[in-house]
């Protein structure tokens, strides 16, 4: 991998000093939470399942995503050889996978820059990963702890560090919730439509999309490689998308307010196979953070034709070989999420 930029001016917590314990500070906040709860209307047990409890659906992704892999292999026809000098081929597995040859690929160039938005109390630190793969294959995804589900959460240094990641940002924590399409390095894994999603396809482009028009199925058969569902789309067509500030993600109970200066994360693409990952801090007196619209703004500003809004807040992380490039909520603590996207 080439990694370059402009050197970090946070300074992350020392190896073996960041805690690791995401799971235990964003669980403890929600058990007290729910507590109240408890009191104020007994719904401590659907609380306790809904919000925290760990719902295990696939124990070993890796295992599952290898044996899909190797049913796709197995059951190629002459179709799919023909449909391979396309972007990409989907088999009766369910599963998409780009075309090019492992052998054939280049390492990823990676540039991470530090920037500032705005000015005096307004100012905003955010750090830009410009990253340019071969195929986009590179840019892969995992789950926390290997497994998918609800309430399974690890901090993305971790999961990053687990699956070799060169450069990772949080994802959509989709274990939050049980809705939306989730297709994950060319596997389906939930396929219940219910917002605006984004897709990255198996020929390096991404695109904005209404999942409720169509189904995970279709999505892998139109090559989708990758998809994500949060939100909302900052950027399409290279224009910024009016309204966004409007826009409610979820009513989930424990949400904050996506609106105002927020900590945020956000993908997108400049062109085919080449991305833009973005990280802005917040919450803190050295930062503000941004609202989405000015998110939507810094996106353009990069050269991003379409972007995406990812989960923000306390989960805004960027990590670089093994070190936290941002600083999460000024404090330095990272916050356990479900799952990330990286360039390995």
């Amino acid at each position: 991998m080439t990694t370059s930029g402009s050197t970090q001016t946070v300074t992350p917590p020392a190896p073996g000093t960041r805690p690791k314990r995401g799971r235990r500070l964003r669980r403890s906040f929600l058990i007290g939470g729910l507590a109240l709860l408890t009191a104020v209307g007994g719904t401590t047990a659907w609380a306790l399942d809904r919000f925290v409890i760990e719902h295990v659906e696939i124990a070993d992704v890796s295992e599952y995503e290898a044996a899909q892999q190797a049913q796709d292999a197995g059951s190629s026809t002459a179709q799919s050889d023909a449909d391979a000098t396309s972007s990409g081929s989907t088999d009766a597995s369910g599963t998409t996978a780009p075309q090019s040859s492992e052998a054939a690929l280049t390492e990823p160039q990676i540039t991470i820059t530090e920037m500032t938005y705005g000015s005096g109390s307004d100012a905003a630190t955010y750090y830009v990963a410009d990253v340019v793969v071969s195929d986009v294959s590179q840019l892969r995804a995992a789950f926390a702890d290997d497994a998918f589900g609800q309430n399974i959460i690890e901090v993305p240094s971790v999961i990053a560090q687990e699956n070799n990641a060169t450069l990772a940002i949080n994802g959509d924590y989709y274990g939050f919730r049980d809705t939306g399409i989730v297709i994950r390095n060319g596997v389906l894994y939930r396929d219940q439509p219910a917002r605006q999603g984004f897709a990255i396809y198996s020929d390096g482009t991404m695109a904005v999309y209404d999942e409720t028009t169509t189904s995970g199925e279709e999505l892998l058969a139109d090559g989708v490689w990758q998809t994500i569902s949060f939100g909302p789309a900052l950027v399409t067509g290279g224009s910024v998308i009016e309204g966004i500030d409007q826009v409610e993600i979820d009513t989930n109970v424990g949400n904050h307010s996506i609106q105002g200066d927020q900590p945020r994360t956000a993908i997108g693409m400049i062109e085919a196979n080449h991305f833009v990952f973005v990280v802005v801090d917040g919450r803190s007196d050295e930062s503000a953070g941004v609202t989405l619209p000015e998110l939507a703004e810094i996106m353009a500003s990069l050269g991003a034709t379409e972007a995406y809004n990812l989960d923000g807040g306390g989960s805004s992380t960027m990590v670089s070989d093994g070190t936290v490039v941002n600083d999460p909520l000024g404090r330095g603590t990272e916050r356990g999420t479900s799952d990330i996207f990286y360039i390995g």
